[in-house]
């Protein structure tokens, strides 16, 4: 069904491929992390750690090692990839950044991949001495998409190089870009998938940014609700209520405010 070649074994399932990877039972029951078993959510985390450790598998540490990147994930989020996976929090207990890996699925060469810890730890690949470069990769690429944006505020925020709009929000360059000349240094962004961001609310309606994350794909998901930025911390705003109904709900007025206009009519 997930185009996964594996042998069950008594001890778990062996990935077919040079080297085979043997994958216990009991990894296999962490990969779900208490999911339902028949759940489409089982289904796509036990497909997603199985196809990691192959990938993993297949490349050298070197090779890993120039794939490194940094990734940033909505903590709320269900395919945040765990609190072992996280290399540094933002301040604002909203955005988690950890390890993703770039080309790590032969099918996609541009998409940068989470890779949990626990995957990794697995595959005995311990990815700790590649942080500080990602971190230089990360204030690098703010630093691209604050001069981007210095050029038109109004623009929507969009990915540069291999950090999209989740990940670059993790960067300092870029958020002290954002509320640059604000008098209370704070700017609310609204960022409901990884490729788009929006940083003037007064031209969205409210519920856009909750409708427009849940007609996402959770892996392609970024906030469900708008966003505080300041130079130090990202918070997102309380839940209070369905932004959605309350959008759809929005009655006109019962009369409308017809003023008389002058005009003068062109001969």
């Amino acid at each position: 069904m997930h185009d996964v070649d594996l042998v069950p074994s008594p001890h778990g399932v062996i990935l077919d491929g040079d080297p085979q990877v043997l994958v216990t039972w009991a990894e296999c029951r962490r990969a779900i992390a208490g999911a339902e078993l028949e759940s489409q959510t089982a289904y796509f985390r036990l497909k997603t750690w199985l196809n990691q450790r192959r990938w993993l598998a297949d490349r050298p540490l070197e090779d890993l090692a120039e794939r490194a990147r940094p990734f940033g994930a909505y903590v709320e989020s269900a395919t945040h990839p765990g609190m072992d996976w996280v290399r540094r929090r933002v301040l604002g207990d909203t955005l988690d950044l950890g390890f993703g890996f770039v080309g790590l699925d032969p099918a996609q060469p541009d998409l940068v991949m989470p890779v949990p810890q626990q995957v990794l730890r697995a595959a005995s690949v311990e990815p700790a001495p590649w942080w500080p470069t990602a971190v230089v990769y990360l204030e690098r690429m703010g630093e691209m998409a604050a001069e981007r944006l210095s050029r038109n505020l109004k623009a929507p925020l969009r990915p540069m190089g291999d950090c999209d709009v989740v990940t670059l929000l993790g960067s300092r360059t870029l958020r002290s870009a954002i509320v640059k000349d604000l008098a209370d240094g704070m700017r609310t962004v609204a960022v409901p998938m990884r490729s788009r961001g929006w940083l003037d609310l007064t031209r969205i309606d409210p519920a856009f940014s909750a409708a427009a994350a849940r007609l996402t794909r959770p892996e392609d998901r970024g906030f469900d609700r708008p966003l505080l930025v300041t130079k130090e911390e990202v918070v997102i705003a309380r839940d209070d209520g369905d932004l959605i109904r309350h959008g759809l709900e929005d009655r006109l007025a019962e009369v409308v405010d017809l003023r008389d206009v002058l005009y003068h009519r062109s001969q």
